[in-house]
């Protein structure tokens, strides 16, 4: 694990002591219809892994936990459990839900302690599989195929596998020694993981690239678990300036220890969901001064999660809806200002001539969705939509009877949240299809 840890200041969430581990494993009524595991995604046995904290059998719980998420280690930290597992408790009768999130990153955090190694391979089918990307939907599937007996290679292309979790998420959220260790699980079920592989395009670095079709002649099957590219660009005066960044290399410079220069004393975020949030608050944590986070829509509309929203605000990030960025700034080829414009309060973003001003900005960062790879879905044979979305049925069957897609190269807008969580569902579901075709398949 060559990555370097950074921290960027104290975690967002606070640990458990003992005793309040105990007293919340305790409170657990082991309900005989478990509304939390129906709402995880990945179906953990909540009550279980509860259970078992209870009664101090750590290791149990940390298998219960991750035998369903591959990834729960940084779920723990990173999934929106008032919307899930803690959301559906039967405690919030009383508003007093129990913290499954907390007891979740309790028993994982005593795995990576421990360094235990949670599963064993399944003995082997002969049969190989490609997995193109590192990620959670990649890792997921990964692990699944190789405990079912296949030979599994990821190939990524960073230096390091996790995908968003190791590079996209801030650290005081997720550090990555966290993805890092649930990638090392999966390692240690015999799959190759390639990393600084790119597949049809040039890798980290200069790294290796290897065709699409040479992955389909060498493998039995494969699942294409890319996540997606880069931050799209917004079309307007200025955006090629010093200064103006994509949002997720500014945090991903930062979460490794980079140097982003000097940032200055105003920063203007462009975008209303989790990556916005992160790179304003990673901004805050760098010791930026004023933090403004614009958004064309109410703040209903911001697919950010409500605890993330309040957590920049806590930090002293300030929010300005309604509002479209229409020009930057420019002087001695750097970011001096950023010109805005209202839009319609009906929320179809419709720009209101008129209502232009121009505010201070040292820095423009810009979290307004991202770009799909529809090159490499081309390469592969896979269908798509005008979007770039992988079409597939729900057991992320693709077109072509060998290949399957997962996370957020399949994810579509307005659709299920693209969390954490639901990428290694969609990770487990494409490895139980691959499966069934490789046991099944007549040669």
């Amino acid at each position: 694990m060559a990555f370097p840890s950074v921290s960027l200041g104290p975690p967002i969430a606070k640990r458990l002591s003992r005793m309040d581990v105990q007293i919340e494993a305790n409170r657990c009524l082991n309900c005989f219809d478990a509304p939390c595991i129906r709402a995880c995604p990945t179906s953990i046995d909540v009550p279980r892994f509860i259970g078992r904290i209870a009664t101090g059998d750590l290791l149990g719980s940390a298998q219960t936990i991750m035998d369903a998420n591959p990834v729960g280690a940084s779920c723990a930290r990173v999934c929106p459990t008032s919307q899930l597992c803690e959301g559906a408790c039967v405690y919030n009768a009383d508003e007093n839900p129990i913290r499954i999130g907390d007891l979740q990153r309790y028993a994982t955090d005593w795995a990576i302690r421990e360094n235990v190694t949670l599963f064993e391979a399944g003995p082997p089918t002969g049969k190989r599989v490609a997995v193109i990307g590192g990620g959670p939907a990649g890792l997921a599937a990964a692990r699944d195929l190789a405990r079912l007996g296949h030979a599994v290679t990821i190939f990524e292309r960073d230096p390091e596998p996790g995908g968003l979790d190791t590079y996209g998420i801030v650290p005081f959220r997720l550090p990555a020694e966290i993805a890092l260790w649930e990638a090392e699980q999966v390692r240690a079920l015999g799959v190759e993981i390639r990393t600084g592989v790119a597949v049809g395009e040039a890798g980290a670095g200069g790294g290796e690239t290897i065709a699409a079709g040479a992955i389909l002649r060498e493998y039995d099957a494969v699942i294409i678990a890319v996540g997606m590219g880069s931050v799209p660009r917004l079309g307007i005066e200025g955006e090629d300036a010093a200064g103006v960044w994509d949002a997720l290399d500014f945090i991903r410079i930062a979460k490794s220890g980079g140097d982003v220069g000097a940032l200055g004393n105003n920063v203007a975020i462009i975008g209303g969901g989790n990556t916005a949030i992160d790179a304003a608050t990673c901004s805050r944590r760098l010791g930026v001064p004023s933090v403004t986070m614009y958004y064309r829509r109410g703040a209903e509309r911001m697919t950010a999660y409500d605890f993330e929203i309040e957590f920049a605000q806590v930090e002293g990030v300030e929010f300005r809806t309604y509002v479209l960025p229409k020009r930057i700034v420019v002087q001695d080829g750097r970011v001096a200002g950023l010109e805005l414009i209202s839009t319609a309060p009906d929320g179809s973003a419709r720009p209101l001539a008129g209502t232009e001003r121009t505010v201070t900005a040292d820095t423009v960062i810009l979290a307004i969705g991202q770009t799909r790879h529809t090159a490499l879905l081309d390469a592969f044979g896979v269908v798509h939509d005008v979007n770039g979305i992988a079409v597939v049925d729900e057991a992320m069957r693709t077109n072509r009877p060998n290949v399957y897609a997962a996370g957020d190269c399949m994810f579509k807008p307005g659709g299920v949240d693209a969390m954490v969580v639901e990428a290694a569902q969609r990770g487990k579901v494409a490895a139980q299809s691959a499966d069934l075709y490789l046991r099944t398949e007549v040669r």
